[in-house]
């Protein structure tokens, strides 16, 4: 069985009602479940949340709630892992036991179901226990500088100062969209950073975090163009 958990917890505090706030016309969290069900890729889409308006809005999205997270894993401390384990463990007890888990944000306007499925075959083929979304930073991060207490510059690698560019080993960050993954990974809290992982790799014009007001602005705007080219489904 295959199973998506969107984790959207109630109570965010930079922007407030950040899951369900309107994007575009639609609920935030809409953007995510429309994805997982039309990917055709999972038995079950649940909502792990601990806010009953959120509960309400998913279900009216097409998405199930079975559950209502308890007040340990819905704080701002609480990480990713533990809540994906707390949805496996459910459905061991009160359904059936998931084999493959993917673990999709709430805040993930723009993932594809094509994203989606092709990710779930690359964590196939590869024989990864996760298979997250990526992006490369658009600047060398070796080449990175930080303002220190005396508000001057120092650079976090001043052995790399004249190297070029171009001779320099590309870096990337997740991309902030999902994380598919064998259930017995999430169960065992096995790290998503390491070896057991297998990289997706977006583009990065495909990827906004959404942390702040700004962030929200600039997604919005993309979305808009991305839609209109067609590079969005």
């Amino acid at each position: 069985m295959k199973l998506c958990v969107i984790p959207a917890r109630g109570g965010s505090k930079r922007i407030p009602g950040k899951n369900i706030k309107a994007f575009n016309g639609k609920p935030m969290v809409a953007y995510s479940i429309g994805a997982a069900m039309q990917s055709g890729c999972f038995d079950n889409i649940i909502v792990s949340t601990d806010d009953q308006e959120i509960a309400e809005i998913a279900k009216k999205y097409g998405a199930e709630v079975p559950f209502i997270r308890p007040e340990e894993l819905a704080n701002d401390m609480a990480g990713t892992l533990p809540v994906i384990k707390h949805a496996i463990e459910w459905f061991v007890q009160y359904e059936s036991a998931p084999s493959e888990v993917c673990c999709l944000y709430a805040t993930a306007p723009f993932v594809q179901a094509q994203t989606l499925q092709k990710a779930y075959r690359q964590l196939q083929d590869t024989k990864a226990e996760y298979c997250f979304t990526v992006t490369s930073f658009p600047f060398p991060i070796q080449r990175a500088i930080k303002v220190n207490a005396e508000n001057r510059v120092q650079m976090f690698y001043p052995e790399k100062f004249n190297a070029r560019s171009q001779d320099l080993e590309d870096a990337y960050h997740d991309a902030g969209q999902f994380y598919w993954g064998q259930a017995k990974a999430f169960l065992a809290l096995k790290p998503l950073f390491s070896e057991h992982a297998s990289p997706y790799v977006l583009p990065r014009h495909l990827v906004q975090d959404i942390d702040t007001a700004e962030d929200w602005k600039r997604a919005e705007l993309m979305y808009q163009v991305l839609t209109k080219t067609g590079e969005l489904e």
